[in-house]
């Protein structure tokens, strides 16, 4: 299973990795949505789990553009910010996103146990 990872924040980035590496997956890091969506082309993760806020190019712009393309139309993604569901942009809604996790409210154990609760 391959497991996209698009975050800003490189030493949040690694952490993810280095869960996700140790439960088996195969894992790649981009740190904006412009080489995030570069990433996901090539790559064809089974989940892409994408930061909001970053340089370059938004999360929600990112998704937008993933979700219109043939190959990105149906990847699973969870979106992993610090931004409260609440302030989170309205085009989010309609992209399908799996879930909404607030970095600060959950252990990556528990990340990596909703992704494989969605993969």
């Amino acid at each position: 299973m391959r497991i996209a990872i698009v975050e800003d924040d490189l030493a949040i980035a690694q952490m993810y990795r280095i869960k996700f590496e140790s439960e088996g997956y195969e894992v790649e890091v981009a740190e904006n949505g412009k080489l995030g969506l570069e990433l996901c082309k090539e790559m064809q993760p089974d989940m892409l789990l994408l930061d909001l806020m970053m340089p370059e190019m938004n999360g929600d712009e990112m998704l937008a553009k993933l979700r219109s393309t043939d190959w990105g139309k149906n990847t699973k993604v969870i979106i992993l910010t610090n931004m409260g569901e609440t302030e989170a942009p309205e085009t989010l809604k309609g992209l399908g996103v799996l879930d909404y996790v607030v970095k600060a409210d959950m252990t990556p154990r528990q990340v990596a146990e909703l992704v494989k609760s969605k993969l």
